[in-house]
C-alpha cells in the first residue's frame, strides 16, 4: 500500500531495547502541551541521499520547537524549548524513510519528537489537545514503542473536510503509521489507566519536509512566531 495513493500506511517496528525504553524515564515534563501529562525531548536532522551510502543523517544545531498556529491553535505561534534527544531513534526513522519512499533527489529536514504521556485515574493522558489536525509537513510518522498499563489511544484518520474518520485503529507497541500530511488529518483519543493503575504510552513522532521548504532556522521560526505561512511546494 502506498502512502501517496492511500494517504496512510501501517508498518511494523522492531522491539525497542530496554535502554531505549528506559530513556523515556528521562524525558522532562512538557510545560506547553498535554495538560501536564506529557514528557518530551526533541531534535532536528537534515537528510541527504547519495549513491552507495544511502540516507545520511546530520544532527542540526538545537533550536526551540516552533509550530504554526494555523496547524496547532493550542501550541502554535510561540517558542517551545525542549531538551534534545538522548536516545538514538535514527534506526526507527530509517524504517519510516523506507516506507515513505522519500524522493532521493532532494534533501529533507525532519523533526523528531520523543513523547511519553502518563495517565492516572485523576488525570487521563491528553494526546491531541489541538483536536483533529494536520501538522503542515509533507509526511508524518507516528510510532508506538510501549503501552504500559493504559487503554485508549485510538488513532483516527480523516479526509480533509470530512465529518467522520475514514480509518480508526489502536497502534500497538511495535507499530507505526505513516501519513500523507497534505491529504489526511489525524487525532488520537486520550489514554486512560488500565485497571486503575497509573500507566504511560511512549511514542516517537517524525515530521518530514523538503529542505527547500525551510522548516528549520531563523526564517521558519520568524514566520511561525509572527503568524506567517509555511513555504509549500505546490508543484508536487
Amino acid at each position: 500500500m502506498s502512502v501517496v495513493t492511500e494517504g496512510f500506511k501501517i508498518i511494523d517496528l522492531p522491539p525497542a531495547s530496554q535502554e531505549l525504553l528506559d530513556s523515556y524515564d528521562n524525558c522532562p515534563l512538557d510545560e506547553y502541551m498535554g495538560n501536564q501529562t506529557r514528557y518530551k525531548r526533541f531534535s532536528q536532522y537534515r537528510l541527504s541521499h547519495s549513491e552507495g551510502r544511502g540516507w545520511q543523517f546530520e544532527l542540526l544545531p538545537h533550536r526551540a520547537y516552533t509550530a504554526f498556529k494555523k496547524f496547532n491553535p493550542v501550541g502554535g505561534g510561540f517558542s517551545r524549548p525542549h531538551p534534545p534527544l538522548e536516545a538514538d531513534l535514527v534506526p526507527y526513522v530509517r524504517l519510516g524513510v523506507a516506507g515513505l519512499e522519500l524522493d532521493t533527489s532532494e534533501d529533507w529536514q525532519i523533526n523528531v519528537h520523543q513523547n511519553r504521556t502518563r495517565a492516572t485515574v485523576e488525570k487521563p493522558g491528553l494526546l491531541t489537545p489541538e483536536g483533529v489536525h494536520q501538522d503542515g509537513h509533507e509526511f508524518v510518522m507516528i510510532g508506538v514503542l510501549r503501552r504500559n498499563s493504559v487503554v485508549g489511544g485510538e488513532t483516527r484518520l480523516w479526509r480533509l473536510g470530512a465529518d467522520e474518520p475514514f480509518w480508526t485503529g489502536t497502534l500497538q507497541a511495535g507499530q507505526a503509521v505513516l501519513l500523507d500530511d497534505r491529504a489526511v488529518a489525524h487525532d488520537v483519543t486520550d489514554v486512560l489507566p488500565e485497571n486503575g493503575q497509573a500507566g504511560h504510552r511512549d511514542i516517537m513522532i517524525v515530521a518530514f519536509s523538503r529542505w527547500k521548504e525551510k522548516w528549520y532556522g531563523e526564517e521558519h521560526d520568524a514566520a511561525a512566531l509572527t503568524g506567517g505561512e509555511p513555504v509549500v511546494d505546490t508543484s508536487m
